[in-house]
């Protein structure tokens, strides 16, 4: 479904999120990265190593698809597994050289998408919007959580 002008905001978001996705995949592909793997590059960056588990939750991706998303970038140099020190049967990711190497450069390419996106925008409506879309995440939340 197209937006409308009176499309509801989950249609706007939705839209919005797909648009982005597209833009930032193109922004990262020559570096040899996809939009869905920077969650899991932010989180190794800031507190790696951690486990599997973990990064699906803090990237808010389903286990399953965050072991085929780990096995590709496994694949492509940018993470590598070692055992838990604490338990054997947990695998702990970090970043390599190479995923670490490329942070910089993914970081620098979302922010471009960022500024793009909110050309024209004054900096109080940008803390307005990030107010309402935290509530709103927020909401979304809740909702899952229920779910459980």
């Amino acid at each position: 479904m197209l937006p409308t002008p009176s499309s509801p905001p989950t249609t706007l978001v939705n839209t919005a999120a797909r648009v982005l996705a597209r833009i930032n995949d193109r922004r990262l592909r020559p570096l040899g990265l996809a939009f869905g793997q920077v969650p899991v590059l932010a989180a190794l960056g800031q507190g790696g190593p951690l486990s599997q588990k973990e990064l699906a939750r803090l990237a808010r991706i389903e286990q399953p698809s965050m072991a085929q998303l780990l096995a590709r970038m496994e694949r492509d140099g940018l993470v590598e597994r070692a055992p838990d020190p604490d338990d054997r049967r947990v695998s702990l990711i970090s970043l390599t050289a190479e995923g670490q190497a490329k942070l910089p450069q993914a970081h620098a390419a979302l922010l471009d998408t960022n500024s793009r996106a909110l050309d024209g925008f004054s900096p109080d409506e940008i803390v307005v919007l990030q107010g309402l879309l935290r509530r709103f995440l927020a909401n979304l939340d809740a909702e899952l959580a229920d779910q459980r």
